[in-house]
């Protein structure tokens, strides 16, 4: 395999990353920041991606100067906006360490057990995925206004919905709200 050589701040793609920007040039390795995989680090010698565009820096030796700092405000925003970096959301301390239990009305049956920890996570992935099924539905051009508000009514039921969950949290901010009268 031959060895590439990008420059900090070139844009990349990757198959199943998508598109990133590097991020550091180490002496046998690189790593990259992208929007559906985060930071990660890979080998000067890996043939999965290919440059998309060449850092400013080395178009333009005499330009502008790239700056790591922007660069990962840049991203942060980017990931940000698209729902690329997941918010630590906090289980109630209450619950940590706690045990749902869903147990059948025929005790014959043996009940169902899971950590709610397990479960606090499922309902915040799906929170997560609502949020970013809100944002294609409003970013999308095929759809007409009236098509996104109709839409839009749909997921703020499901928020309704899930309200029953905000127990698990432990702040309120992080809470499901439905429609507000």
């Amino acid at each position: 395999m031959e060895e590439k050589d990008f420059q900090v701040g070139t844009r990349i793609e990757h198959e199943k990353y998508g598109e990133g920007i590097i991020s550091q040039n180490n002496a046998l390795t690189y790593k990259a920041i992208f929007v559906r995989g985060g930071e990660l680090e890979f080998s000067k010698m890996n043939a999965q991606y290919s440059v998309v565009e060449a850092s400013p820096r080395a178009v333009e030796e005499e330009g502008p100067k790239l700056n790591i700092k922007e660069v990962e405000r840049l991203f942060t925003h980017l990931l940000s906006k698209y729902n690329g970096i997941e918010n630590k959301v906090a289980l109630g301390k209450k619950w940590e360490g706690g045990m749902m239990i869903l147990q059948p009305a025929n005790r014959d049956l043996k009940p169902k057990e899971m950590p709610i920890e397990t479960f606090f996570h499922k309902i915040v992935m799906m929170r997560d995925r609502l949020r970013v099924l809100e944002q294609n539905i409003n970013s999308n051009d095929a759809l007409s206004d009236e098509e996104k508000v109709n839409l839009q009514q749909y997921i703020t039921r499901i928020y309704g919905s899930m309200t029953s969950f905000n127990i698990l949290f432990d702040d309120k901010e992080d809470y499901f709200v439905g429609t507000k009268l």
